[in-house]
């Protein structure tokens, strides 16, 4: 009677299991065609000669061409007359901006986790107020004070004010990330006669490679899709960026769709390139017993 009873207990718990495996499989395909739906929309209009697909109804162009991405590449559409000078200052924002949001938020959090040990929480959690306050209010601001450093219309006011934005949160994530690092780390460091500089270089940061990586996506997804402080900072053709040529696109009526939406297309390859460039220090992060004493 138990041996029956067994067996029927495994028997349901098989079809339990494939049930489950069936639902997450389903349920990953309707997803993946949810997210992906908007970009092969892109992509059918950036392939239409006139770009006037997405209004027809067809799932694909009657005579597919490249006419577009070749207009992007060899700049053959005068909006896009300067576009790789643009996707050069966009491509330079956004780098600065993961690099020094991850060298001041890493700094920060290894002086608030570690060396101001429960004090670091309160300043950490006190600098994101600075979201309580639309991002909108504080262009006014920006603009007097970029122009009293003599910053306007150059990157680095861009620059500054996506740092100023993104530094908040990737402290917050830093700082809760380096407890999982043992504190005994940094004292065996110190009796060994290791600085402060040291033990952040040597120790600190090559362990929180994972968290600085997802910081550093984040400034840099932040600087790449911003467009109010580009469009208010920079006014020099020299010095506009991909975001400021696509929204002007918008401007004339007769545009066709498929230039800009080209453009639109590259101009999302290098978070892409960038995500994964850095995959494999966020899945280190994820090592089960990675810092387990």
């Amino acid at each position: 009677m138990s041996v029956a009873l067994a067996s029927r207990r495994r028997s349901i718990y098989r079809w339990r299991r494939r049930a489950d495996t069936a639902g997450a499989a389903v349920l990953s395909v309707a997803l993946l065609i949810w997210w992906l739906l908007p970009l092969y929309n892109l992509l059918l209009i950036a392939l239409d000669p006139e770009g006037d697909i997405e209004f027809t109804g067809d799932i694909w162009p009657s005579d597919p061409t490249l006419k577009a991405f070749a207009g992007v590449f060899f700049e053959g559409y005068w909006y896009l007359k300067d576009f790789w000078l643009q996707f050069g200052n966009s491509l330079f924002i956004g780098t600065m901006t993961m690099a020094f949001t991850a060298l001041i938020s890493s700094l920060g959090s290894f002086a608030l986790g570690r060396m101001w040990r429960g004090r670091g929480g309160v300043i950490s959690t006190a600098a994101l107020l600075m979201y309580t306050v639309p991002v909108y209010l504080l262009i006014i601001p920006f603009y007097l004070l970029m122009h009293k450093y003599g910053l306007f219309d150059t990157l680095w006011a861009v620059i500054a004010a996506n740092v100023t934005f993104a530094v908040p949160y990737a402290l917050l994530i830093l700082q809760w990330y380096g407890r999982l690092i043992p504190v005994e780390l940094d004292d065996a460091a110190r009796i060994d006669g290791a600085t402060p500089i040291q033990v952040y270089t040597r120790i600190y940061l090559p362990l929180m490679a994972p968290a600085v990586a997802v910081v550093g996506i984040f400034a840099f997804l932040t600087a790449w899709n911003e467009y109010l402080y580009q469009f208010i900072l920079l006014s020099s053709p020299r010095n506009k960026t991909v975001a400021i040529t696509l929204a002007t696109f918008f401007d004339n009526e007769d545009t066709p769709w498929n230039y800009p939406v080209a453009a639109s297309l590259i101009y999302a390859l290098p978070p892409i390139a960038l995500f994964f460039a850095v995959r494999r220090y966020i899945a280190a992060g994820l090592t089960p017993g990675r810092f387990r004493r």
